[in-house]
């Protein structure tokens, strides 16, 4: 760490620890972000990690804490990381979206972020947020009750369940390929790290993550969906699950023996181990895709061990891990259901919001696939021609992510960039169609979806007033694939009021709003070939992304910026960013 980075570091530590009231902690770590060789299924990858572990670190604190961070970067690339899912209450310089809140940190330097925790329980994970390195470079989050209780039965054991994938590829890579080619998919599933022994190379299964357990124990299973590519669903053969909170906010408890996780959701659910004590049971991930005509992937799975210590009973023979019954992986109706099941903590508890009207903003967002024609023509073959390149969009507009100098701090400083920045519609473009008409999957030359499949690339942002209402309905469209779509907005949690299939109709859909006890999230499974509608507090000032967590998605343009400006008194206005911002150049990646 360089004397500069080291009095910047200093300085702030010293200004978290001033604001950190009494009764809180001060939670301090260092990520050193540097590469490191592993082998898995025979191939030797080079892989950027934090401190040498997949998954990083854990971050463990408790309600009201200060977290501080020093990344350290040795790796050969910009880094930048998100806290997903902390508010970050007037502190949005440390939200860690590379060029939207901060520029890179570049090689061989250092960046410490601050955040406070206060007002927030339960699981969430941080991860880079720079091209594709998130599927290397993400941990856990735990966030527990300053109290020590819990608005359900207190777990004996904690643990973390980070589902994810793992690549051959060059992760700085993977997002230019996916625009010209459909080649690249990751090679295997994870548990915690661990492909399973369901992947093997020449005959030798890889490991698998073991989970011990004691007969009559309650274990509380923190779920993190960090893969780039699919949603999953979890089982363990033998046991059951109540689901008791997600994305760092509790839920009404309901029972269930699959739960359903997309990319950047947080699930906490309950297991007790209660199962015959001489057996051993199967937990597996099993990765969702949408059914042809979609593009197909390779069947990604997963599947760990639940081993019984401690028993008083005499066992026989090894019988065998018990495999539990999974859905099938072309089923999207059970993960529709287990979301549609979500409802919000029972009124009383201090930390459950209350939903608010009238809405002040109406968002209409249509989230596709399009494309835009090649070195900047303004007319070129479509329908999977090498003419045009694949890209996604919210309202028929791919964003362009800016190179040269971060959104939050162009704003900040009045920089004459911004005048390149549109605003993102509040509608579609006027064209209609049916968005969930399943013949506009198939991309083809003549298909149905070559006249309605051009868009175009631009940077844009929508501006809200401090302390407005916003209701926005995410519609999911069959626009060359019908995926669903995870969408995550960075610093506010919202209410999931509904969610239904086919297209949105408000004077229908509208009166299925729960405006009694939604789900508060930060990340809403937007359905396939569905929709779902949301509704927020602007209250946070700052330029906050919002985008799909789909790699695939995400890279070629399904985001925007949620600007929301600053509240009428000191106490209401994002702070000068701190001096040790990253500097701007070319983002590498």
């Amino acid at each position: 760490m360089s004397l500069m980075a080291a009095a910047a570091a200093a300085a702030l530590l010293a200004a978290v620890v001033a604001i950190t009231a009494a009764e809180a902690a001060l939670v301090e770590h260092t990520f050193v972000v540097r590469q490191m060789h592993m082998q898995h299924l025979c191939k030797d990858t080079l892989v950027t990690l934090v401190n040498g572990q997949f998954p990083g670190p854990a971050i463990e604190a408790t309600e009201g804490d200060t977290v501080v961070v020093h990344v350290v970067n040795e790796s050969p690339y910009g880094i930048t990381i998100h806290w997903h899912g902390v508010k970050q209450r007037l502190n949005c310089w440390a939200d860690g979206a590379g060029m939207v809140t901060q520029c890179p940190i570049q090689p061989n330097a250092t960046f410490s972020y601050g955040f406070n925790l206060t007002g927030q329980e339960g699981t969430l994970w941080w991860h880079s947020h720079v091209s594709s390195l998130r599927a290397t470079l993400h941990g856990v989050i735990i966030i527990r009750p300053k109290s020590g209780a819990y608005p359900f039965h207190k777990p004996d054991m904690d643990v973390p369940i980070i589902i994810g994938e793992w690549w051959h590829k060059d992760l700085t890579e993977v997002d230019k390929v996916y625009l010209n080619s459909n080649d690249n998919d990751p090679a295997a599933a994870t548990i915690n790290g661990k492909l399973g022994d369901l992947s093997n190379c020449s005959g030798k299964a890889e490991e698998s993550y073991v989970l011990e357990v004691e007969p009559g124990k309650t274990y509380l299973l923190r779920l993190v969906n960090a893969a780039l590519y699919s949603e999953y669903y979890f089982k363990v053969a033998g046991h059951s699950f109540t689901v008791v909170a997600s994305d760092a906010n509790y839920l009404r408890p309901f029972s269930t023996d699959v739960v359903a996780v997309a990319p950047g959701e947080t699930m906490d659910v309950l297991m007790v181990a209660d199962a015959p004590p001489c057996r051993t049971y199967h937990m597996v991930a099993l990765a969702i895709e949408a059914p042809e005509p979609d593009p197909q992937l390779p069947l990604y799975i997963s599947r760990g061990l639940v081993r019984y210590k401690n028993i008083d009973v005499q066992c026989g023979s090894n019988q065998g891990a018990v495999m539990p019954e999974m859905p099938d992986h072309h089923d999207t109706t059970t993960t529709f259901h287990f979301h549609g099941n979500l409802t919000g903590a029972a009124p009383g508890h201090p930390l459950l919001p209350q939903v608010r009207g009238p809405v002040d903003e109406h968002l209409y967002i249509a989230l596709g696939q399009g494309s835009v024609c090649r070195g900047n023509r303004t007319s070129c073959k479509r329908g999977g021609s090498s003419e045009s390149m694949l890209v996604a969009y919210m309202n028929n507009v791919s964003f362009h992510l800016p190179d040269k100098v971060a959104l939050l701090e162009a704003r900040y400083r009045g920089d004459a960039s911004l005048s390149m920045v549109e605003e993102l519609p509040s509608r579609p473009p006027p064209r209609a169609f049916n968005y969930t008409d399943p013949a506009l999957i198939p991309v083809a030359p003549g298909g149905k979806e070559e006249a309605i499949e051009p868009t175009r690339k631009a940077t844009t942002e929508r501006r809200f007033r401090y302390n407005a209402t916003v209701e926005v309905v995410f519609q999911s469209t069959a626009m060359m694939q019908s995926d669903s779509n995870p969408m995550h907005l960075h610093g506010h949690d919202f209410f999931v009021l509904a969610q239904g299939h086919g297209n949105y109709d408000a004077a229908r859909d509208a009166r299925s709003y729960n405006l009694v006890d939604p789900p508060v999230k930060n990340t809403v499974h937007v359905p396939r070939l569905g929709w779902a509608a949301i509704r927020f507090v602007a209250d946070n000032p700052g330029s906050w992304f919002l985008h799909c967590h789909f790699e695939y998605h995400i890279a070629p343009g399904m985001a925007t910026v949620v600007v929301v400006d600053n509240g009428p008194t000191p106490e209401t206005t994002l702070p000068p960013p701190p001096t040790h911002l990253p500097k701007c150049s070319k983002m590498q990646e």
